[in-house]
């Protein structure tokens, strides 16, 4: 379990996470969702490492991020795995060189023992054939499976997404959407996902996270999501006439 608690953070006089408290749970896709400008990508990054918070603690599994050396953050670096937005693959490598990179950084292996991983992973986001191809040779969605690969190969605990959908079709965004919620449910992660794809949200959202102004304005399901009258919530979620028409429906 990750527990976050009175998270704060600013840069200079803009005090952007304003005492975020919340937690996830392993086997669970987490949404965190909101408009820009609420805090969705510095909360994340505070869950990365990537920010120190000016306040407040993040423990993972028990162990409290303030209180770690340089060692063991980099130890709990190993058990991450990151989705970036644009899936962030090196143009210039092979797609079998961009999954083997965290295993090439974090790990001792053999070139052998590397090779077998990357083909597991590659089996398992269903691709093949792809090992010598670079990214522009093959599609977008092809791609961020590429980077799903990539961030699990070295067998995370934690998985991050940001925004992973960015620039797919609806169809292949669904593809993406279910192999992100698989993948969690089959290794039992925490996989926490910053995203305004509402889509995606009622797709695999088993939680939901609605920031506003940096504070934590909302917390619950998909489910439950039609049921609030937070009017924040409700703003920002059925501004498509198409979700205030499953809001009736679902309401019925």
């Amino acid at each position: 379990m990750i527990e976050v608690t009175d998270l704060h953070k600013s840069f200079g006089d803009n005090h952007v996470l304003k005492g975020i408290t919340t937690s996830f749970k392993k086997g669970d896709t987490s949404m965190i969702i909101g408009t820009s400008g609420s805090g969705k990508t510095v909360f994340l990054k505070c869950l990365l490492g990537l920010f120190e918070p000016d306040q407040g603690d993040i423990c993972y599994d028990g162990r409290h991020y303030s209180k770690m050396s340089t060692k063991e953050k980099r130890d709990l670096r190993k058990e991450i795995g990151m989705v970036f937005q644009g899936g962030a693959l090196f143009d210039s490598e092979t797609i079998e060189n961009n999954i083997m990179f965290p295993l090439k950084m974090f790990t001792n292996q053999s070139e052998e023992e590397m090779l077998d991983r990357v083909n597991f992973v590659l089996n398992r986001v269903r691709l093949e054939n792809v090992n010598n191809k670079y990214p522009a040779e093959i599609s977008g969605g092809m791609q961020k499976r590429v980077a799903i690969a990539r961030a699990i190969v070295m067998n995370p605990k934690y998985l991050f997404c940001d925004e992973p959908n960015s620039g797919l079709d609806p169809r292949t965004a669904i593809v993406i959407d279910n192999l992100i919620q698989e993948i969690t449910d089959e290794y039992q992660m925490i996989t926490i996902i910053n995203s305004h794809d509402m889509n995606s949200v009622m797709e695999i959202g088993e939680k939901i996270i609605f920031l506003k102004d940096g504070l934590k304005a909302w917390e619950g399901s998909h489910l439950n999501i039609f049921k609030t009258d937070n009017k924040a919530v409700t703003d920002f979620v059925y501004s498509s006439n198409l979700f205030k028409k499953v809001r009736e429906i679902y309401n019925q």
